[in-house]
């Protein structure tokens, strides 16, 4: 088999591939530097919460749709996410719940409703790929709108990053200064339930906080600096996404899980070999003597 066969031909002879990819790489963009964010803020699991709280809007446009429509569920999750974020956010301020009990408890509804309302009309095939994602059946409209999602994520993180990463590192400066922090950060919530509602479209909700929190982790024990993270977690993203997406298609197997897996082995790759991983720990270099 030549190397353009192996790497080049499915995207070449296939738009299904080749729509595929390119949700894969507006993924990659958008979902890497939110998932840098949300790591650097201790808020990993609060990403998995809201994979699971668009399941049941998610479901709703699938009933309504009355077929497996990736904009109608797109666009039903992001009500989804949204309502549980703003929910959780007002129940951690008018009780004594901590912010990330409020959000496990309703990301655990909103997982076993989304799944009762899936059960209520479609089969377990539908249920299946509501779970875990169709990123081959993605289409010109579902497209648009993961693309859009990039475009909005890339430009309002332009705009706000600096209180965003003061918002980030040094909540207490921002209040003092009067820099609106509870402001960027309901703006930032809002950008992890845009980037959720786009990774849903290719991942499904089991597997959406994937390619943002792997890439993320990977970026974090390879560079130092907040713009090299980000740039490094896009990369990893895009590269997990295509290489999924070829050993997917060769070795037939489920494109989703495989580029899920494709990230896992460099985030293993990671631990062992870079400038903090475990190789340098039990393998240091010696000093330079004199």
């Amino acid at each position: 088999m030549s190397t353009y066969d192996l790497l080049i031909a499915p995207f070449a002879d296939y738009g299904f591939m080749r729509r595929a990819l390119v949700a894969c790489l507006c993924l990659a963009l958008g979902s890497g530097p939110i998932g840098v964010f949300l790591m650097l803020r201790r808020m990993s699991l609060m990403g998995d919460a809201m994979s699971h709280a668009v399941l049941p809007g998610a479901a709703i446009g699938y009933l309504v749709a009355g077929s497996l429509s990736l904009t109608a569920m797109g666009i039903g999750g992001l009500v989804a996410g949204l309502s549980v974020a703003l929910l959780s956010g007002l129940v951690s301020r008018v009780t004594v719940l901590q912010e990330d009990a409020s959000f496990a408890s309703f990301y655990l509804t909103s997982l076993a409703l989304g799944v009762l309302i899936v059960s209520l009309r479609g089969s377990n095939v539908d249920l299946l790929h509501v779970l875990f994602g169709t990123i081959l059946a993605i289409d010109g409209p579902a497209l648009v709108l993961i693309g859009s999602i990039t475009s909005v994520t890339l430009v309002t993180l332009a705009i706000v990053y600096r209180p965003l990463v003061a918002e980030c590192f040094d909540p207490g400066f921002l209040r003092t200064v009067g820099g609106r922090g509870p402001v960027y950060h309901a703006l930032f919530l809002l950008l992890v339930v845009l980037n959720m509602v786009a990774s849903f479209q290719a991942l499904g909700t089991l597997m959406a906080v994937g390619l943002m929190m792997l890439p993320a982790a990977i970026a974090q024990l390879w560079a130092r600096s907040l713009t090299a993270m980000m740039a490094l977690a896009a990369a990893a993203a895009a590269v997990s996404g295509y290489v999924g997406l070829i050993a997917s298609y060769h070795l037939e197997l489920a494109s989703g899980p495989t580029i899920i897996m494709t990230a896992a082995v460099i985030y293993g790759f990671s631990i062992l070999f870079a400038p903090s991983g475990l190789a340098r720990r039990l393998f240091p270099r010696p000093h330079l003597a004199g």
